[in-house]
């Protein structure tokens, strides 16, 4: 699989995620065993509006990279989530999970649930 030019979209299309229970329960577990300075610095960065609010603009990465949610994987590689910058990638068909729906992060989910 090709990768994406993700270095210097500066987190464009990193929003809004959708997380199912699972993920929730796996990036949660992720954020309490950061050091607490890490997590503080993330979560006090300044975002675009829509931005996963995991997003480490400072870093232009994601700063929960290991637990990412399924969209954030199938993200550029399915035709429903194209990547502006490299449209060949999405070859195939329509990306969708089976898993149990919880919410979306920076609305439903916000750093307080985090912390």
């Amino acid at each position: 699989m090709d990768s994406l030019p993700c270095k210097g979209c500066r987190g464009l299309c990193c929003g809004p995620v959708p997380v199912t229970k699972e993920e929730l329960k796996n990036i949660k577990k992720k954020i309490k065993s950061m050091p607490l300075k890490k997590r503080i610095e993330l979560k006090n960065q300044d975002r675009y509006l829509g931005t996963c609010i995991f997003y480490d603009l400072d870093n232009d990465k994601c700063g929960i990279h290991l637990v990412r949610p399924s969209i954030c994987r199938a993200f550029g590689y399915y035709k429903n989530l194209i990547c502006f910058r490299k449209p060949e990638a999405a070859g195939v068909g329509n990306w969708n999970t089976k898993d149990i729906y919880a919410g979306i992060l920076s609305e439903d989910f916000t750093w307080k649930d985090f912390m």
